[in-house]
């Protein structure tokens, strides 16, 4: 387990700064990046999207901080960006798996009285 991952955020307040980070698709593709590659730089960062400028990269990074979707940690000069996947799991426990429960336990409730149909016949 990693040791610089964040715990919980306050539900309301963080549920809105993360859907805010996730909704921008210039922010996925830095945490796409963080996931790929954990620990890089804001230069790091900047070379793998040169299409970005370092400013604009640096301003990115902060909204996902704030959403604590990233972790920021110093080695000397260098400030080293970590991708923190929990408030992305919390979302999911919240929002996803709380609507697709139903509709899952429908399908699955479905395929039982299909199959004891065929194996009745």
């Amino acid at each position: 387990m990693r040791s610089h991952i964040v715990g919980a955020v306050d539900e309301s307040a963080g549920d809105d700064r993360v859907f805010k980070a996730l909704a921008d698709p210039t922010r996925r593709a830095l945490l796409d990046a963080l996931f790929v590659a954990d620990g890089q730089s804001v230069q790091a960062l900047c070379e793998r999207h040169p299409e970005m400028t370092r400013f604009g990269v640096m301003k990115h990074l902060a909204v996902l901080e704030d959403a604590h979707l990233v972790v920021v940690r110093r080695e000397g000069r260098v400030k080293r960006h970590f991708l923190n996947p929990v408030p992305i799991q919390q979302l999911s426990d919240r929002w996803i798996d709380k609507y697709a429960r139903p509709f899952t336990r429908a399908m699955t409730d479905l395929q039982r009285r299909l199959e004891s149909r065929e194996g009745s016949s």
